[in-house]
């Protein structure tokens, strides 16, 4: 009897060194010690609004007479991946908004499930609280992709065209509870800062793309966001369903893929172009963000394609 009290006791202790541990290296290993506030925000770049699931950080430019194009960034680098295209597309008559999705940037982090309708929301409540003129074409790289679609899908009275660039196919389900996922994100933190580089095929060309990553990352709810969208909104996504049905709507799509995408291979276009009857371009020498590698190439034929 005492040696499995002693037993007990051992087991207790040994539980509460690993709690211990445990917090000591998430805390060593946490960036997210800051809260967003207006006093920050006054000091950044673009505008703010208050919508329904908190504030949004968004730029819109080009003439107010010009078709509206909304950009979708993906899954945890915010707006400023249109670096270049947004510039491009308002110069070429666009009315043209980008945003941080919730988690993101500068907007607010709810603490909430990051799951289709909490996106939904955010992209439909700006283009009413904006006046944009609808309908508009989304055009989303990544992530944004897989949300372009499954938005136009849910609300295709408001949307008139649709740009994929590499965007997401297939999704997969953890079986990792999401509390052991939100405490492994944030004692990989560097790892994810790090990881941005592997989107382009020359990633010596983008020398300050990390650093421009990392402060977002010190704002509470970043990870979560990123946690939460991968258990509620990813692992419930089916490509071929969604695409499937995008096609039915008989809306003019066009399909951008990096040839040296290691992201997202471009073997994902063949299953995606079975089901959804779209216009394709290939980018050679380009990686996840052909856009951004091969500007000249793909800005123009976006201009192109939104101009029909």
């Amino acid at each position: 009897m005492k040696f499995l009290k002693n037993m007990l006791w051992l087991v207790v202790v040994l539980l509460i060194l690993g709690a211990v541990a445990a917090y000591i290296i998430y805390d060593h290993y946490n960036t997210e010690k800051k809260e967003l506030t207006y006093e920050l925000r006054k000091n950044t770049n673009g505008s703010y609004i208050e919508l329904s699931g908190g504030v949004t950080h968004y730029e819109l430019d080009g003439p107010d007479t010009g078709k509206v194009v909304v950009l979708l960034h993906g899954f945890s680098v915010p707006y400023y991946i249109w670096n270049g295209t947004y510039e491009y597309l308002a110069e070429h008559g666009f009315r043209v908004l980008r945003y941080d999705q919730f988690g993101r940037g500068y907007s607010d982090r709810p603490n909430v499930a990051y799951d289709k309708q909490l996106y939904f929301d955010q992209l439909k409540e700006l283009i009413e609280k904006l006046n944009l003129k609808q309908p508009v074409s989304l055009m989303g790289v990544s992530f944004g992709g897989m949300l372009a679609t499954d938005f136009t899908v849910a609300n295709p009275n408001l949307v008139n065209k649709v740009v994929l660039i590499d965007p997401v196919y297939a999704a997969t389900t953890s079986k990792t509870p999401q509390f052991i996922a939100e405490y492994i994100e944030a004692i990989h933190s560097e790892e994810r800062a790090l990881g941005q580089m592997s989107d382009f095929k020359y990633p010596d060309k983008y020398p300050n793309w990390v650093e421009q990553y990392r402060p977002q990352m010190e704002y509470k709810g970043f990870r979560h966001a990123l946690v939460s969208t991968n258990y509620n909104y990813r692992a419930t996504y089916n490509g071929r369903q969604t695409n499937t049905a995008l096609n039915n709507l008989h809306k003019p799509v066009l399909l951008v893929w990096g040839k040296d995408d290691k992201t997202l291979p471009i073997s994902y276009s063949d299953s995606i172009r079975s089901v959804l009857k779209a216009e394709f371009l290939p980018v050679d020498d380009a990686a996840h963000l052909p856009y951004l590698e091969q500007a000249d190439i793909v800005n123009p034929a976006l201009v192109t394609f939104l101009r029909k």
